[in-house]
């Protein structure tokens, strides 16, 4: 039976929720210029500022959900808005860039615990049969942060200062807590999530295999788009720039939703991103258009369907699986940011390409192959003890 309707205000409550942690996470793409003159270091040191919450996230996943243990899971996400908050306003007030990692580092744990928790409530709040709209609704928050919240927050930045954009931010978590508490029903833990939990279900080969399929695709994706500006940048006039980031931001919501819809495409996303990678540095303006598109949709849909990746392979275990699909997802975010720049250091922006859609392929690869065993694997393996 489907959850009566007025639960549909939590999922909107959530999908905010997510949409000022992505905004918060990747905002300083936008604003690393003006920080790192602030604080009178180099633009790479800045950098760090991107870095440390995908790398404190990886590991808060685990370590937070675990702790939570019994804790009614509307408390959880609650406080860990205001934990936000409270990383805004430190952001904003901070004399001294460690202040400022503090308040990242402070992002990254807010960061795996409501996901871990967050995304997958889904069923609960709308029950079973509308769970699919409900989680593309909830993921739809990750590129409307690229496509709304982070030009927003760059635009506050530069008519009222860096340090505003923060602050606005704080009061936005804030007011999403106080919407989280009044909107979503008292939500108990179905299972605990324990540290064998989720032992028990890295020995399941389907759980395995999302791991794998999961790094090699984000890997791929955020190794090239993190330095897909600069590459735009020989191709586009520069008045144009944000009008074609714009177009990957709106593909990347509508092929969220697509997922939703269409879950069996993982394998199909990694080879649209592959192609259009390989392509982007041979294109004219009008090529460049189009497969900014194209790798918009594509993308769009990896979130959606990774996350079923492991909601399928541990169904006894949701939270856990979906702890392991947050810490995953995180820790390739940044280390595919890294790498990126290391290839692009050592050799250019169109062999950073290269290494992407090479990745990319491999992960259809290894997509197609999982696929036809890694649910009889599941249904053969144990429940998690």
């Amino acid at each position: 039976m489907n959850a009566p309707s007025p639960r549909w205000p939590a999922v909107f409550a959530v999908t905010v929720g997510i949409f000022a942690i992505v905004t918060t996470e990747i905002l300083p793409i936008g604003l690393l210029t003006p920080i790192a003159a602030g604080f009178g270091v180099s633009a790479g040191t800045a950098g760090w500022t991107m870095t440390v919450p995908g790398f404190v996230a990886a590991v808060a996943a685990p370590v937070v959900t675990v702790a939570a243990g019994r804790i009614d899971r509307r408390r959880m996400l609650g406080g860990l808005m205001v934990l936000l908050a409270v990383a805004g306003f430190l952001a904003a007030a901070a004399p001294a860039l460690w202040v400022l990692l503090v308040a990242r580092f402070l992002v990254g744990v807010v960061i795996g615990g409501f996901w871990s928790i967050g995304v997958g409530l889904a069923p609960r709040l709308v029950g079973v049969g509308a769970a699919a709209r409900a989680t593309s609704v909830i993921f739809a928050a990750v590129p409307l942060g690229s496509v709304l919240g982070v030009p927003l927050g760059t635009l506050v930045g530069q008519l009222a200062g860096w340090r505003t954009a923060f602050f606005l931010l704080g009061v936005l978590s804030f007011g999403t807590a106080a919407a989280l508490v009044l909107l979503t029903p008292p939500l108990p833990p179905v299972e605990v999530t324990r540290a064998s939990v989720l032992s028990g279900l890295l020995r399941r080969r389907a759980v395995r295999s999302g791991l794998l399929v999961t790094f090699l695709v984000v890997l791929a994706h955020f190794g090239t788009y993190t330095y897909v500006t600069p590459l735009l940048r020989d191709v586009v006039r520069p008045e144009v720039l944000s009008g074609y980031l714009l177009a990957y931001g709106v593909a990347g919501i509508a092929g969220t939703f697509l997922a939703g819809r269409h879950r069996a495409g993982f394998a199909l996303a990694a080879a649209v991103i592959a192609v259009a990678v390989f392509a982007l540095p041979h294109t004219g303006p009008i090529g460049a258009l189009v497969t900014l598109v194209a790798w918009g949709l594509a993308y769009g849909g990896v979130p959606v369907c990774s996350q079923a990746w492991f909601a399928r392979a541990a169904p006894d275990a949701p939270e856990a699986a979906t702890v392991l699909f947050t810490a995953s997802f995180q820790a390739t975010l940044s280390a595919g940011a890294l790498a990126g720049g290391f290839v692009v250091d050592a050799v250019s922006v169109p062999a950073v390409m290269t290494c992407g859609g090479v990745t990319a392929l491999l992960a259809a690869a290894v997509i197609r192959a999982a696929r036809r065993t890694g649910d009889a694997a599941a249904r053969r393996e144990q429940p998690v003890e």
